[in-house]
This record gives structure tokens, C-alpha cells and sequence, in this order.
């Protein structure tokens, strides 16, 4: 979402326009430059807290600006603030559920009340649009079933960033020495934040790559989370110490991506998936849940690479056999989908948004 927002903000200030941004944090490019009004909003200890902060910064701004400029268009993300404007929506909280059943008992009350709140809040916000920007037919389809009407959504997928590119041999080898991983083995990896709540499908993984026991391979986790030590543990009890890498935190996924032989992202819930785009972009083979927004990018040819049930680790396990048994052949055969997905950049995604809030005034 920060990717996406940040080139929406670029492309309106390189046609000559005036930008007014809320955020908890915002890009130092932007910040200096003299078309940028800027308000930081000091995020407070808790989430309830600063999503309160940001939506009444976010309302504040918004109209002491459209009082000055009636013509002013205000774009919000799902329920961080209501508006009668632009909506681009990066989620829907609705068809988003908690997979907490095993968390702890803190963890899944404060759960549930946040999430109560984000779905009211998001409502509020999508009732009050005029146009509803969303990043895949499978967000449209969502928010249609929390009753916006069809005619109020832009289905605009989000697109890829200038480096996200194939990464030439010597890039490889330098990426695969700066995480220590062996030049001849097998790199799967995983993107993704590493909590209570499973929506992720870490825990799938986990028993697939159990059950696939590959020869020479290697599974790479980048992510960190409350959780986090839970998963450690988890790794030692199915005994797959020295198979599995927790990375934790860090700020080097495309030189992860870049030492992977194969990305894996059995998602339970994601409206689009800007891990599994980054990846393809670098000519990464990805294997994704079939109900992710991103999966709607795959061509027929590729369509066997989609997990059809992110909760069954037996059939993902077969997907890894195969894939393994084919890692060159799979890699050529996603070379011209990198190419196809790289020529549809983020900026792109941003103009035609422009464009659709130009042909939707208010």
C-alpha cells in the first residue's frame, strides 16, 4: 500500500499538481519537495490509537483543503478515513477473517475487537464513495458482497517498481553469499509477517515442506511478529532445524528473492499480493493460493502453479516434488511472464487511477 500510495503522489506531482498527504510516515523525497503539504501523524502505542490519530488528522486536512479548493479530489484507503471521494481499497476487512484459533487468549480478544471496529469503519468509508478503486476482481467481488454497487469500482491492478528485474548471475551468487546460503542448493522462500494470526499460511508451509523432504533444499522465511518465537519453536517440534531459516526482519527482499529458486505464498485471505508480484517480476517461479488477487495475473499455462486449498499442505507438498524435479524447465517457462508483468509499472497503475478520477468528478 505505501509502494502504491507513494507513486500516486509522484505522478500527480510531476503533472504540476499540489499534494496534500496524511500519514504516519512519509517518503523524505516527498517532503522535500515544495508542492508537498505534509502532515505527519506521531503514531501512537496501539493500533485502535493511531488508526483514531490518522483518520481525524486525515478528515482535518481533508476539509480545510476542499474549503479552499471545492475542486479538490481527496483519496483515502478503505476505513482510514471517511469521505465522499476516492476510495482506493488495498483490503476489505469484511471477507478478511481472524485465523487465531490458536493464539493466546489476549491476542485473539484484542483481535476480535479490532476487527469489529475495521469493518464498521470500512463500511462507513465505502458507503460514503464516489468511486471505489480496487486492486483485483476478487477485492471487486468483495466489496459488491458488502453491498457497493458495481458501478462504483475500478478494478486496477497494481503494477511493478524500475528494479524489480531478473537478477543477472553475478547477482545471484553476491545475494546468495550475503544470507549464507550454499551456491548448489535448492532456495524456497516466504515473505510474510510471522504472528498469532496463521492468515499467511506459514503453518501450511511448514508441513509441506515436512512432508516434500527435499534433497538439497533450503526454506528461507523473511518476516517478523509476536509470533515470531512461537514459529521458532514450532520448527524445532517437526524437527526441521537446519531446513528452515527464520531471517525475522529485513530489509533485503528483493536480494532474497533475487538467491530464490522458488517464492511460495499459501495465503488464506490477500486481496492482491505485492510479494508474489515482486517475485514474478525477478523471474521468481511463485506458487500462490488460487483465491489471491495476484493469482488473477497467472496465465492458463501457469495455472497449475496455483494452491487450490491454502490449508492442505499435502497437495502444496506436490506442487514442491514437481517443482523440484523441474527447476530449470519451471523457471523458463515463468521467464516471459516476469517480462509481461514488469512492462506495467506502478506509475502506470497511478495514471490510470487519475484518469478514472477524472472521468468520475464530483
Amino acid at each position: 500500500m505505501d509502494r502504491a500510495n507513494l507513486a500516486l503522489a509522484e505522478v500527480l506531482l510531476e503533472e504540476g499538481r499540489d499534494v496534500y498527504l496524511v500519514g504516519h510516515n512519509i517518503s523524505p523525497e516527498l517532503l522535500a519537495n515544495s508542492r508537498v503539504h505534509a502532515t505527519v501523524v506521531r503514531r501512537p502505542v496501539g493500533v485502535l490509537l493511531a488508526e483514531g490519530s490518522l483518520k481525524g488528522a486525515g478528515m482535518r486536512v481533508a476539509t480545510e483543503v476542499t474549503r479552499r479548493w471545492p475542486s479538490a479530489r481527496v483519496v483515502v484507503n478503505g476505513g482510514n478515513c471517511s469521505w465522499p471521494d476516492i476510495n482506493w481499497v488495498h483490503s476489505v476487512h469484511a471477507a478478511w477473517p481472524r485465523f487465531d484459533a490458536q493464539a493466546p487468549l489476549w491476542f485473539r480478544t484484542k483481535s476480535r475487537i479490532n476487527k469489529q471496529k475495521a469493518r464498521r469503519d470500512e463500511l462507513h468509508a465505502l458507503s460514503m464513495a464516489k468511486l471505489v478503486i480496487a486492486n483485483s476482481q476478487r477485492t471487486k467481488r468483495d466489496l459488491m458482497a458488502v453491498g457497493i454497487p458495481a458501478e462504483k469500482i475500478h478494478v486496477v491492478y497494481l503494477g511493478s517498481e524500475p528494479g524489480w528485474r531478473p537478477p543477472t548471475p553475478d547477482e545471484r551468487v553476491q545475494a546468495r553469499r550475503l544470507f549464507d546460503l550454499p551456491r548448489d542448493a535448492a532456495v524456497v522462500s516466504f515473505v510474510g509477517g510471522l504472528g498469532y494470526d496463521r492468515n499467511k499460511g506459514f503453518d501450511t508451509l511448514l508441513a509441506a515442506w515436512r512432508e516434500a523432504n527435499l534433497h538439497n533444499a533450503a526454506l528461507v522465511a523473511a518476516g517478523a511478529g509476536r509470533g515470531f518465537i512461537h514459529w521458532r519453536r514450532e520448527i524445532e517440534r517437526m524437527g526441521l532445524q537446519g531446513r528452515v531459516r527464520l531471517l525475522g526482519f529485513t530489509d533485503r527482499i528483493g536480494d532474497l528473492l533475487n538467491a530464490s529458486d522458488l517464492f511460495v505464498s499459501p495465503v488464506r485471505y490477500e486481496a492482491f499480493g505485492m510479494n508474489v508480484l515482486e517475485a514474478l517480476c525477478r523471474g521468481v517461479p511463485s506458487i500462490v493460493s488460487n483465491n489471491a488477487g495476484a493469482a488473477e495475473l497467472y496465465p492458463e499455462r501457469l495455472a497449475r502453479w496455483l494452491l487450490r486449498g491454502p490449508d492442505d499442505a499435502s497437495a502444496l507438498a506436490q506442487m514442491l516434488l514437481r517443482w523440484r524435479d523441474a527447476i530449470d524447465r519451471t523457471r523458463s517457462d515463468f521467464a516471459g511472464f516476469a517480462a509481461q508483468l514488469s512492462s506495467e509499472t506502478m506509475r502506470d497503475a497511478a495514471a490510470t487511477i487519475i484518469a478514472a478520477a477524472e472521468r468520475c468528478r464530483l
